[in-house]
């Protein structure tokens, strides 16, 4: 295939035999549905399990006696400490404390970790790694991302679809971000309690490529359902979770957005004992701005003048991407992603019952004085829609996700 065609999973024709709708995504040929629509794929991730193709991502191999060392060099938290069998989130940054992409850390063996990385900033953060390699001469980088498929498995009902196919080696541990290395239907496989749809119960896994296609076909025949990457964003967007080139990266104005005005970077972030590492001095700064302002203290914010949000819409309508949002009359930011999700209705025993609804909701990049509870306006194709700020989104429930405003 020509270098300047879209590329394909293993998985691609698989989602041409289901009936996929396939787009051009980051350079792939992704489906962004199958027939049930986004809507049911949303729901049945909600309710059930559903069965991604994220082998679009990049992931590379970082082995070697100093590939902590090196990792904790390149990646804003403490890589070299994370426990065997466990993974995180973090980020590679710039030295003027913004994100060259933000990424997933899995160690599954002592000195072999892998680092899952965005479809479209995959050959731009191989070359970063590869500037930062210098002064760690024995480690080995290795892109394995066409050797090695990977799909997620979201929902209540994914352990218990894996647990029966289980043919060697264990699950992770029953605890978020917890890792392990095993076998299905007689298929090795990398498996992290990781995933990107706000789901309690959520698994990726990572199978040789020859292999993806057999796994696939047995995965859905024990009942997860097929999503795309409509649902994908849907889900991600109603846990409130960031996108690279959305909530990170550059804003609308083309500047730099400091790392931690995204709030789940928080998590990705040493705290100060760590090692120095590629941005310490300007997340340091970052990390100092965001102690005032629990204070309180907003007299300085030119460290971080803004910070990403949630949205509640309360008007009728959709808040897209580029939205201007205001407050009192007075603009103060845009909106960075928007979209309207579905959700389950619940009976009074917090039982899901077979109806739903829609809800708009929005993430935000406005002034960092804004906080929970503020009205706020959108402006959507000059008409201005009233939303609110809270806490979150989507909040773990009894039998599954629960729609709530906080």
């Amino acid at each position: 295939m020509p270098s300047n065609q879209p590329k394909r999973t293993p998985l691609y024709e698989k989602h041409c035999i289901a009936h996929a709708k396939i787009v051009d995504f980051a350079g792939w040929e992704m489906p962004i549905q199958y027939p049930a629509g986004i809507v049911q794929e949303h729901l049945a991730t909600r309710k059930s399990a559903g069965l991604f193709d994220v082998s679009h991502m990049g992931r590379f191999r970082i082995s070697g006696n100093q590939a902590g060392a090196f990792l904790d060099y390149g990646l804003t938290n403490y890589a070299g400490g994370l426990p065997m069998g466990m993974s995180h989130y973090t980020i590679l940054a710039q030295d003027d404390g913004g994100a060259v992409d933000d990424a997933w850390l899995y160690r599954f063996e002592s000195d072999n970790y892998i680092l899952v990385v965005n479809a479209s900033n995959k050959d731009k953060d191989w070359k970063h790694l590869q500037s930062l390699k210098a002064r760690f001469t024995s480690v080995v980088l290795e892109d394995l991302s066409e050797s090695l498929a990977m799909v997620a498995l979201q929902g209540p009902q994914s352990e218990a679809i894996l647990k029966g196919l289980l043919t060697g080696g264990a699950l992770p541990e029953p605890k978020r971000n917890a890792a392990s290395v095993a076998a299905l239907a007689g298929h090795k496989v990398f498996i992290g309690r990781t995933g990107y749809t706000g789901e309690a119960v959520c698994f990726e896994i990572m199978v040789q490529a020859d292999k993806a296609g057999a796994l696939w076909d047995i995965l859905l025949a024990k009942g997860a359902a097929p999503i795309g990457l409509g649902a994908r964003d849907t889900l991600r967007l109603e846990a409130s979770l960031p996108l690279y080139g959305h909530e990170m990266g550059l804003d609308s104005e083309g500047k730099t957005m400091p790392i931690l005005a995204c709030p789940t970077a928080r998590f990705a972030v040493a705290d100060s004992e760590k090692k120095e590492y590629v941005g310490k001095a300007a997340i340091q700064r970052q990390l100092a701005a965001l102690e005032r302002y629990k204070k309180g203290d907003f007299s300085d914010s030119s460290v971080l003048p803004k910070r990403i949000v949630c949205l509640r819409i309360t008007d009728k309508g959709i808040a897209r991407q580029g939205s201007p949002v205001f407050c009192q009359g007075r603009p103060v930011g845009v909106v960075t992603s928007g979209t309207s999700v579905p959700y389950w209705k619940y009976d009074d025993s917090q039982t899901i019952t077979e109806h739903y609804d829609q809800r708009s909701v929005a993430l935000a990049y406005v002034d960092c004085q804004l906080t929970a509870g503020a009205e706020v306006q959108i402006e959507v194709r000059g008409k201005m829609l009233g939303a609110k700020i809270v806490k979150r989104n989507l909040k773990p429930g009894a039998a599954a996700m629960m729609a709530v405003f906080e």
